[in-house]
């Protein structure tokens, strides 16, 4: 039997202020761990968790897309992942649909496994997202 080889999903959100002006990063990599899809862009007024939970939904979307088999999604919000975990009830009503929406879209995948990391380990999806800030401050200057 030949066991699929998951892809992983880094996601980061970024908000200045809470709530404040939100962005997003997101990287997708194969099983090879071949770059293949990554997001830098800025969601509008939200707060952090907002943004984080933005971040994934938009590395998981890109990875089902990309016909992901099993997916492997990185974070440093440890809120987030351990309501994905199941270890945590969503209790704020704002975070309810953006968490229905990555139920939904794990359902889609073979397996699905939330972790939390350190900032450290999540380096380029953090950049990723204050990088849509970078942009939009110098589109505006």
């Amino acid at each position: 039997m030949v066991t699929e080889r998951c892809w992983t999903v880094y996601a980061d959100g970024a908000s200045r202020g809470n709530p404040g002006p939100s962005s997003i990063g997101a990287v997708v990599f194969d099983h090879d761990q071949t770059k293949v899809h990554e997001v830098s862009r800025r969601i509008g007024r939200g707060t952090n968790n907002e943004a984080e939970y933005k971040a994934a939904i938009a590395g998981l979307e890109a990875a089902l897309a990309l016909g992901a088999p099993c997916i492997k999604l990185y974070m440093d919000s440890e809120l987030v992942v351990r309501q994905l975990q199941g270890r945590y009830r969503v209790r704020n009503p704002r975070l309810q649909p953006l968490w229905g929406r990555i139920a939904d879209l794990r359902r889609r995948f073979g397996s699905f496994q939330a972790v939390h990391v350190p900032r450290t380990q999540n380096q380029l999806a953090d950049a990723l997202a204050n990088r849509a800030f970078t942009q939009a401050d110098a589109d505006v200057t």
